[in-house]
């Protein structure tokens, strides 16, 4: 190697020993890797030389070595985390060192690396020329420098990477909250709001080039009901405990920081954890364990605490639509009730429906939103006979005519009472008395829809109607036994009936007569 190609590190020109001697680094703070690319060996001996005691904000260095720009460009792809680049401008070839910065900051999109130029032979890459063209941070030729200047050369190549990741992430981390703050409004049930919860806040911290991915947290959701908390989403090793007591499987150190979460009504972060404390104006007080592999450090923190304000909202909107729901489904109920009551019913004719077609909708693999909002609305079928004169509802006898086109009115009239509203339970209620007696083989009333044209809650509950309508004394005639409304309805497959929903409703027909034994005759 010629005197002009080498690192000069003069005699009194000696690292701080403030600087070398600094505390050792934590086990759990990853090294900053740094790439050092160039075509002499003995200048990666020096860097390393220089280096070997290097500490930087709690951590040391990883020097990683390549010795061309082929090794550059494959390194920096597989260490994408890469802090600083010390590159050697001729390699390969004259400017090969230049064409790596354009593969790096144009193909691959990093704006990140700190990447300090490094030649021997200025000459061939004028620093003017190179600063003002070319995305890097530092310019040094070969012959004048010092381990002073290079170790300053690298920290401040580190604050500026570290602080741009820090932007970048809080960026990230905020655009995350942004996502799953509408994601987790959407969620209708307490375990899978817990469960979202959980995955954005693990992702939240993943964000952070420090976690790994795969084991970035231990964590779980819990609820204080009738004097015990038990867990009802977890991950990591808390997922095998899900539906048990906290205070039967933690550790003495979470128990303890539960309590005083509870005593203090209030949210506390640890150096590895944070145990979030959300109550709901009903009192109804929810717990999120979140336990990390490495400290939280402020970034985390600061996206933790705004997410967990988001987190407070979710669980209060999701109360607040349990309570709108809950009289939503009071209100239904009521509304078939009366109307059966009208009909000499005790009214258990609602319910059965109700359990009964959220069930054949589970069986015929309908999401579960889906299920329970036709449980919901399937009480409303016959909310038209409300517009039936009493002496055509209640008529022992066959109807005429005349009362049977008057009794083929309640479709419509129910369809017509509900139809306006905008909201998801009436607007279905409105569907199922519109269209539950229209026939798979176009048959029915009022419209005579068939097949599929025909909405899939009105065909579910077209069965179940019918079922428990014969199952059960009415006006005009006593209950037919089981077996009989059996062979009825497996007569009428393909032909009243989608022949699909009646092979699910047989197949499972003893679970469809405990729902009648449940409710009563």
């Amino acid at each position: 190697m010629s005197e002009d190609n080498r690192l000069l590190f003069p005699e009194d020109d000696v690292i701080p020993d403030s600087i070398n001697e600094a505390v050792p680094p934590s086990s759990h703070e990853p090294p900053w890797k740094i790439l050092v690319i160039d075509d002499d060996s003995d200048i990666h001996s020096m860097t390393r030389m220089v280096l070997k005691k290097f500490i930087f904000e709690n951590r040391s260095a990883e020097l990683i070595d390549g010795y061309s720009g082929a090794d550059a460009r494959r390194l920096i792809q597989e260490h994408p985390d890469t802090a600083v680049i010390l590159l050697d401008v001729v390699m390969e070839t004259d400017r090969e060192g230049l064409d790596v910065v354009q593969f790096i900051r144009n193909e691959l999109n990093n704006p990140f690396v700190r990447i300090i130029l490094r030649t021997g032979q200025p000459g061939q890459a004028p620093e003017t020329e190179v600063i003002s063209e070319y995305d890097i941070n530092d310019y040094m030729d070969k012959v004048n420098i010092t381990d002073q200047k290079l170790y300053t050369t690298i920290i401040t190549s580190l604050r500026s990477f570290n602080l741009l990741r820090t932007i970048e992430n809080t960026r990230t981390g905020l655009k995350k909250i942004i996502e799953a703050t509408s994601h987790l409004y959407e969620l209708n049930s307490l375990g899978q709001l817990a469960t979202g919860i959980l995955t954005q806040l693990v992702a939240l911290i993943s964000n952070d080039e420090g976690f790994e991915t795969n084991n970035a947290a231990e964590c779980f959701a819990a609820t204080e009901k009738r004097g015990s908390i038990n867990i009802y989403a977890a991950f990591g090793t808390f997922e095998p405990h899900i539906g048990k007591a906290v205070f039967d499987i933690s550790s003495q150190e979470i128990k303890d920081i539960i309590k005083r979460s509870l005593k203090e009504q209030s949210s506390i972060f640890t150096d590895h954890a944070f145990l979030g404390y959300f109550r709901t104006k009903n009192g109804m007080e929810n717990l999120i364990y979140l336990k990390t592999n490495r400290p939280l450090n402020s970034i985390n923190r600061g996206l933790i605490e705004v997410f967990a304000s988001n987190i407070a909202s979710a669980f209060e909107n999701l109360f607040l639509n349990r309570e709108i729901t809950k009289s939503q489904k009071d209100v239904t109920f009521t509304l078939g009730e009366i109307i059966e009551t009208r009909s000499g019913d005790a009214g258990q004719h609602v319910r059965r429906v109700a359990e009964s077609s959220r069930l054949l909708a589970q069986l015929a693999g309908l999401p579960e939103v889906e299920c329970e909002l036709l449980r919901t609305a399937s009480p409303m079928h016959d909310l038209g006979k409300i517009g039936i004169p009493d002496a055509v509802l209640n008529k022992t006898g066959k109807l005429n005519n005349d009362e049977w086109e008057m009794m083929k009115t309640h479709t419509r009239i129910g369809c017509k009472v509900l139809e306006n509203s905008d909201q998801a339970i009436i607007k279905t209620g409105g569907i199922i008395c519109n269209q539950h007696h229209e026939k798979w083989d176009g048959s029915g009333y009022p419209e005579g829809l068939a097949g599929e044209n025909i909405h899939i809650f009105a065909r579910i509950t077209a069965i179940i109607d019918v079922f428990d309508a014969l199952t059960h004394n009415r006006c005009y005639k006593d209950a037919w036994e089981i077996n009989d409304a059996v062979e009825l309805i497996k007569s009428e497959r393909g032909i009243h009936f989608d022949p699909t929903l009646v092979d699910l409703f047989l197949d499972n027909i003893d679970d469809f007569i405990e729902i009648q034994e449940a409710f009563g005759k």
